[in-house]
């Protein structure tokens, strides 16, 4: 065999690991069935009433790029909520996003937003909410198209940590971790 057909070879195993590495081994890998015990996370109760958020922005390096601090207004009828987020970033930059999310009576969950593109989709089961969806940046940001996988998972006191992977063609250009609790509630029994 010549050397490029080693190296192709090389190339086609390299891709292939690294696709059952995401598969099987990454943030991707996740299933809302990995979750199906524990707590109840039903965002009908926890994304409900006045709730902060606190987060940081991991850009393409893994450093931070920034901070935020957010405040977030939930309210609901039957199946159909709105959420209001105000989000104040490091850099003095304000960002508002308004959410209606959409439950269905199997844990499914549509979500759209002004900056969504399309309708974005997920799954509450157990303790833990996942969704999906693409992002149109603000102009400022580059106005790029992102795909987002948000993880969202019920803490025992009441609280949710969010975990978000934000890609472009498939690679990872940005990840967000953030926690979110009731500003004024306490739930029973935690």
């Amino acid at each position: 065999m010549s050397f490029l057909t080693y190296i192709l070879i090389a190339a086609a195993l390299f891709g292939v690991a690294n696709l059952l590495r995401t598969r099987y081994l990454s943030f991707w890998a996740q299933k809302s069935d990995d979750y199906a015990d524990g707590p109840i996370f039903d965002i009908r109760e926890r994304f409900n009433g006045p709730i902060a958020c606190e987060g940081v922005i991991y850009g393409p390096t893994g450093k931070v790029s920034s901070r935020f601090v957010a405040d977030f207004e939930a309210s609901w009828n039957g199946n159909v909520g709105t959420m209001r987020e105000v989000f104040h970033y490091d850099s003095g930059q304000v960002q508002e996003r308004e959410w209606t999310l959409t439950l269905g009576n199997d844990g499914r969950i549509k979500a759209e937003a002004p900056d969504v593109v399309g309708t974005g989709t997920g799954q509450q089961q157990g303790s833990a909410v996942s969704l999906n969806y693409r992002i149109k940046l603000t102009p400022d940001a580059g106005g790029h198209a992102l795909d987002v996988t948000d993880w969202m998972y019920l803490m025992s006191n009441g609280s949710i940590m969010n975990r978000s992977q934000f890609r472009k063609f498939g690679i990872k250009v940005a990840e967000l971790v953030a926690t979110m609790r009731p500003k004024d509630k306490t739930y029973a029994g935690e």
